[in-house]
């Protein structure tokens, strides 16, 4: 249930948004051979740290997207709603509790686990008697939110935090900024494996190249196939079918 819920939390869903099989099925092939030249990578070269570390940081790169477009995404939608011309800014303001949802859905999880994993003991106490009732309930809340929370994070990064709810454009104009913010943070970091120079640039810049490169074709998909551009979305149509 709390996968289930997150998903429905962090996904696009507003009915008519304009979907492209194709893109989507090249962004999910790119992703394919992302995780295959990963295993790869570290089947080919030793860590230069644990395991352990090694998973704790790619941990912290997901969440270090998450609170890029934590900033960002708010920043941009202000932007984006404030340059739509009068008769589509209020269709954009209405769409906005979709990106809304993703942020309540991260709040949520977050602050539910930070209040009972730093203050359970005390309230505990201050409960008395009724302790016996509160602990198993703040135990499953934990156990609830930390998968929850978890999801979330994941499919709010990979869907930019459902902004294609208010319009098609967002997702691939706010993609590459995710992916170079997060390049800045791999070239002040130590390299994971050992591996040599021309592999690790080639690590180091194909994320960032390859995501760029796919938004830029998928605004193009979206001009040529539906007719659907950054100019139309700020001064013509709202978007949709």
């Amino acid at each position: 249930m709390p996968f289930a819920l997150a998903a429905r939390a962090s996904t696009p869903s507003r009915p008519d948004r304009v979907t492209d099989g194709t893109t989507e099925t090249v962004q999910a092939l790119r992703t394919a051979v992302g995780i295959a030249a990963t295993t790869w990578l570290l089947y080919a070269y030793p860590l230069r740290q644990s395991a352990t570390d090694f998973v704790k940081d790619q941990a912290a790169q997901t969440f270090i997207g998450a609170g890029v477009l934590l900033v960002t995404v708010p920043v941009a939608l202000g932007v984006f709603v404030a340059a739509a011309r009068p008769p589509v800014r209020s269709v954009y303001l209405r769409r906005l509790a979709g990106p809304a949802k993703g942020f309540v859905a991260i709040f949520a999880s977050v602050l539910t686990l930070w209040v009972l994993l730093q203050d359970s003991a005390r309230m505990a106490q201050q409960m008395g008697m009724w302790q016996i009732l509160f602990l198993p309930l703040a135990l499953g809340a934990v156990v609830f939110a930390v998968p929850y929370g978890l999801t979330a994070i994941v499919l709010c990064v990979h869907y930019v935090f459902r902004t294609a709810d208010v319009h098609e454009v967002l997702p691939a104009l706010l993609s590459p900024v995710l992916v170079w913010s997060l390049f800045a943070f791999e070239v002040a970091a130590p390299t994971p494996v050992d591996a040599p120079a021309a592999v690790r640039t080639l690590f180091l810049f194909g994320p960032p190249v390859s995501v760029t490169a796919l938004s830029l074709w998928e605004l193009h998909r979206l001009r040529r196939r539906f007719g659907i551009t950054v100019h139309r979305a700020l001064y013509g149509r709202a978007g949709g079918r």
